[in-house]
């Protein structure tokens, strides 16, 4: 059954994550969605990370309308991953989606005690632990060459034949450049905690000269970072037809699952939470 919404409330409260015991220097590092501070709110042995959103630009008519404005949306999403980049590097944090928003701070603490056991297990897996990311790139120069093939015919069989040969070199330095990306992947998943493979990047986006054929995300021990690093420098070494890029620690928005259960009738905007 529905909750009817305060009319009168004007400030809603946007979520950024969820965390054990925040720490307080990391709570007046980075300003809030409003520009002004963050603060927690608590229920259940857990705390929500919160801004103030006034209703007028964070309501959900108004979200509607600013989720199609890219330059919005742009400044939302670094405000939103500032705050939660801080909290994960005091500590282990359970991010929230970008705009999610709560009627009131009441309503947030009413999310924890609902959510408490799995939120709780979620901190537990991630405590100790970062996110890396690691993306990799066809190197057309290490890839095999198809040889030119003289064969007669004049001036335009030869041009017919010099085009195959390059569609052909393309299509098999793409096959191989995938099947060291899989093996890459299979190697970094089998020493992090956990592993997932993202779709990979159009260039448009990645900004590289190249097709990126690897988007992967690993969960791994803090005190285990040096041997990844290790074992991608490895890798590298290894699939030269490939460049591999390491990135990172990243808060673990990888590992939190996106579907979570059906929203709560008090979500100002109607998306799950994560």
């Amino acid at each position: 059954m529905s909750t009817a919404l305060d009319p009168a409330v004007t400030v809603g409260a946007w979520l950024h994550g969820v965390v054990r015991d925040p720490d307080p220097a990391a709570l007046a590092a980075v300003p809030g969605m409003d520009g002004g501070p963050v603060r927690a709110v608590r229920a259940a042995g857990l705390a929500a990370v919160v801004s103030a959103a006034p209703l007028t630009e964070y309501g959900e008519e108004a979200l509607r309308r600013n989720l199609e404005d890219l330059a919005w949306l742009e400044r939302a999403a670094r405000a939103h991953h500032a705050v939660v980049d801080a909290l994960s590097r005091a500590g282990a944090v359970v991010p929230a989606r970008l705009a999610t928003v709560h009627h009131d701070d009441t309503r947030v603490a009413a999310m924890l005690a609902e959510r408490q056991a799995e939120l709780a297990a979620t901190l537990d897996r991630l405590t100790g632990r970062g996110e890396w990311g690691v993306k990799g790139y066809v190197v057309p120069g290490a890839l095999p060459r198809t040889e030119a093939n003289d064969g007669g015919g004049g001036a335009g069989a030869a041009y017919l034949r010099r085009r195959r040969a390059e569609l052909t070199a393309r299509d098999e330095g793409q096959r191989i450049a995938g099947e060291a990306a899989a093996a890459v992947h299979a190697a970094l998943a089998g020493y992090a905690a956990a592993a997932r493979r993202h779709a990979p990047q159009d260039r448009r986006l990645s900004g590289a000269p190249t097709a990126m054929v690897l988007n992967g995300a690993y969960l791994v021990e803090t005190a285990g970072v040096a041997g990844f690093a290790a074992l991608v420098r490895e890798l590298a070494d290894r699939h030269p037809e490939i460049r591999l890029e390491l990135t990172g620690p990243w808060p673990p928005y990888s590992f939190v699952a996106a579907d979570g259960p059906e929203e709560p009738a008090h979500l100002v905007r109607r998306e799950p939470a994560w």
